[in-house]
């Protein structure tokens, strides 16, 4: 009897669990993966990819409105929520479909059950009360909503998984958070005409993001309507019928029709049985402890993407999960480069980041040279719209390497994931003022910039 029943154990079905098990099965091992709700995870099925379609749709609008610029006349249009969550759950399903299709085809087996861990090699399933012995066992259970400190009310707050499926659009909505979800779904609800405020408890959104970014985005945000209040949290919330009275730390409180939290996400380790196989916990992020490899505390057992609460990025997650395959099944070491890693907030106006913000060059560089600039898109100089774009690049100025590209306005993010590869191979100033600008575009003001508006020296400690 063999010691093994499978030769690897995969626990989440989402975007790193699957790239695991595929990459693993391709390898020749024998794979099963344990998914308790929907194959595809956080990124498909709840995240990234309906949240990418809602903010495409909420854009219709604004085009509508700069299309009298360019001498269309359009009739007067309506929007039907209920068809939008129809065609997004159509297109949901289709991808789930598509998941559970590639994981089939790779060799691997899905059972549609939570699994628990029973020791270092042995998983039992609830769905039937099976157990199953692995030799490795790859923790991928991602990140869920966090709420915070239980506030009166609380059971009223919505998070980022139920607005994918409200009934109706609210009219008015109060956002309580300043990342990426926050301002994401600010966008999108305003996109479509709900009336939004935005809570948060810091100085200024997108805590982490680079200061001309944040400021920039702010001000745009506030430009199409949207009001932020910043310094202050949701103390209380009280339900009347179908509408809500929300109250503020500062004392104040506003009425609306829903409320959302959107102040973070905490690492899927509860119930997992963790403690009967001795996976240590990072004291620091409350995910699974492990090493450069994605190797925990027990030899045996491995954990990527958001359950380690590392860098909760899908790609970075997908690229874990291979890089585990190939190590523990492809007989070659690899070990993710976690530096300079691109992301896109799709707020609205978009932001696109790869490497530092200015204030972590300084804090690293001696000598740091600013090269920054603000313009009127070419769009807006016939629709009228108020609006700009920023662009930054912040530079070592002993070595010339572009340490930090930022930018917010319209294809933030594509234009980002190319500057990435220059970011990554240590491009120098000189090597983006050496190519030919493509006119006209936005992205050319990254390669036109020549002087830079700020140079900043750090004296030597005497």
């Amino acid at each position: 009897m063999a010691e093994f029943d499978v030769d690897l154990f995969v626990i989440g079905g989402g975007s790193g669990g699957v790239r695991g098990a595929r990459i693993a099965a391709g390898h020749g091992a024998r794979v099963m993966i344990a998914e308790e709700y929907r194959m595809g995870g956080t990124c498909v099925i709840r995240g990234c990819v309906p949240k990418k379609l809602f903010v495409i749709g909420s854009h219709v609008r604004h085009e509508i409105e700069d299309a009298a610029g360019f001498g269309w006349t359009i009739p007067s249009m309506s929007f039907d929520w209920a068809t939008l969550i129809a065609n997004k759950d159509k297109e949901i399903a289709r991808l789930e479909a598509a998941y559970t299709t590639n994981v089939e085809k790779s060799g691997a087996q899905i059972v549609k059950s939570r699994a628990v861990i029973e020791d270092k090699h042995t998983i039992r399933l609830l769905e039937n009360d099976k157990k199953i012995r692995a030799k490795y066992i790859l923790i991928a259970t991602g990140g869920a909503p966090n709420h915070g400190a239980a506030i009166p009310g609380i059971e009223h707050v919505i998070s980022s998984n139920e607005a994918f499926h409200l009934k109706k659009l609210p009219k008015r909505i109060v956002i309580q958070g300043g990342g990426y979800i926050a301002l994401e779904f600010a966008g999108i609800f305003a996109g479509y005409g709900s009336d939004v405020t935005v809570i948060y408890r810091g100085d200024n959104i997108l805590r982490g993001f680079d200061e001309d970014v944040r400021a920039h985005v702010r001000a745009e945000m506030e430009k199409q309507g949207i009001t932020i209040l910043t310094g202050c949290t949701v103390t209380k919330v009280d339900r009347h019928g179908d509408e809500f009275t929300t109250h503020l730390s500062n004392g104040s409180s506003i009425a609306s029709d829903q409320v959302m939290f959107a102040i973070g996400r905490h690492p899927n380790v509860a119930n997992l049985g963790l403690e009967n196989a001795g996976v240590a916990i990072n004291p620091k992020n409350g995910g699974i402890a492990v090493d450069h490899f994605s190797k925990s505390s027990v030899d045996s057992i491995y954990a990527i993407g958001d359950v380690t609460h590392r860098f909760n990025l899908t790609p970075v997650a997908i690229r874990e999960g291979h890089a585990f395959a190939d190590t523990v099944f492809g007989k070659r070491e690899v070990q993710v480069d976690h530096a300079n890693i691109p992301t896109a907030v799709f707020s609205q106006p978009e932001v696109g980041t790869v490497g530092l913000t200015e204030t972590e060059a300084r804090a690293q560089f001696s000598h740091v040279d600013i090269y920054k600039t603000t313009f009127r898109p070419i769009k807006a100089t016939m629709s009228g719209r108020d609006t700009r774009v920023l662009m930054k690049l912040v530079v070592d100025g002993a070595t010339d390497r572009v340490l930090g590209c930022h930018i917010v306005g319209d294809c933030a993010a594509e234009i980002t994931q190319a500057v990435a590869i220059a970011v990554k191979m240590k491009a120098t100033k000189a090597d983006f003022d050496a190519t030919i600008a493509l006119h006209p575009t936005a992205a050319e003001e990254l390669v036109t910039m020549r002087t830079p508006t700020a140079r900043h020296v750090r004296q030597a400690a005497e």
